[in-house]
């Protein structure tokens, strides 16, 4: 029960968030702090997005496909100092958003194009009080950095770049388990980063039309609960409820006029998973989950067209000697939302995403 609660969980977290809240990508992991004796993984990851809409007036004005397909990779290692103690360092590409408005056609803002990236350096510690209880914490460093678009009727009228930016932050938690039925929960607490970002471009607004100056932007804090436990001879329920702060995300626009703001949320998403994992040898055991994501209504930005998403994924894990692998696929029902002020509807969106994680234990 012990090894499927272990392959069946990372098919869980293996296809890659299809921009899952806000613009994150994917979450800091945690599962390998959890793996017996020295670990390493690899993952990869790939999305495939189509988020389209057109103007609520005239359907027959429309955006095209807004955006853009993506890749993730990221690495973990962890090993024991002693029998109550384990370090582990993590990197990966936490934050993003590709959006680009096709520049054909009549939509007001056509053209207009985003691209914000981010990542996540963690080395966290695990201590083991005993088989039941550990705590585990850590030092997180965050960057953040982009660069924004703007046009106006096929004018464009603001190209600015966000230098990148790091802030240090920290993460916090605790875990309880029972070998003997694959029991582990886990809570974990992430603090909020905050980012100076000095820009720098062409605005129609500025003085000699040169931007100057930087703005403030902060990454929200999270708080996630991982769960799973044995059910049944080789199967197992898992999941996990993360909250974020997205609320408290604002990017403004220096220089920008009526810009204001590039990116805000007007709400915090609470992002839902379960999923039933089942051993079918001692080689291979495979998982099927759903996901689930509030849709709150109200105007979104046009640099982020969607509210909220429901989505389904399987995947599988092959075990031989000291090596997992893990493939997964995830389909996403991305929620309807409603932009550009209120004269914009974007229905009918979807993305698909796939990928793959292989560890060794050594």
């Amino acid at each position: 029960m012990k090894k499927i609660l272990i392959t069946a969980a990372a098919v869980a977290a293996t296809a890659t968030t299809a921009q899952a809240g806000g613009f994150e990508r994917s979450t800091t992991p945690l599962g390998f702090m959890f793996e017996r004796g020295n670990y390493a993984e690899l993952s990869f990851g790939a999305v495939r997005p189509k988020v389209s809409g057109a103007l609520i007036a005239n359907s027959a004005v429309t955006t095209g496909n807004v955006t853009e397909n993506y890749s993730t990779v990221g690495l973990a290692f962890k090993t024991d100092l002693s029998d109550k103690i384990s370090l582990g360092l993590t990197i990966d590409p936490t934050f993003g958003a590709d959006v680009s408005y096709p520049a054909d056609g009549l939509y007001p803002i056509r053209g207009s194009n985003a691209k914000l990236r981010g990542d996540t350096l963690a080395i966290v510690g695990r201590y083991k009080f005993n088989d039941a209880l550990s705590v585990h914490g850590g030092v997180r460093s965050v960057g953040i950095g982009g660069n924004v678009s703007l046009f106006n009727g096929g004018t464009n009228f603001y190209n600015a770049t966000f230098a990148n930016d790091r802030d240090i932050g920290y993460l916090i938690g605790g875990a309880y388990e029972r070998p003997d039925i694959a029991l582990r929960v886990a809570l974990t607490y992430a603090s909020e980063t905050s980012h100076t970002l000095e820009a720098s471009g062409f605005s129609a607004f500025a003085a000699g039309g040169v931007i100057t100056g930087s703005t403030v932007v902060k990454l929200p804090q999270s708080l996630t609960l991982d769960f799973q436990s044995g059910v049944a001879a080789d199967t197992l329920v898992f999941g996990s409820i993360r909250w974020m702060d997205w609320s408290e995300t604002r990017l403004e626009a220096p220089d920008a006029g009526t810009a204001n703001p590039l990116v805000s949320y007007s709400h915090d998403t609470i992002t839902y998973n379960i999923g039933v994992g089942r051993k079918f040898s001692d080689a291979f055991s495979g998982a099927i989950s759903i996901g689930y994501e509030k849709h709150h209504g109200g105007n979104v930005g046009n640099l982020g067209p969607t509210d909220g998403q429901k989505s389904i994924q399987i995947g599988g894990t092959y075990t031989h000697q000291n090596m997992k692998v893990t493939a997964g696929v995830r389909y996403v029902d991305v929620g309807n939302a409603t932009a550009l002020s209120g004269n914009s509807s974007f229905t009918g969106n979807k993305a698909v995403g796939v990928g793959m994680k292989v560890g060794f234990t050594f």
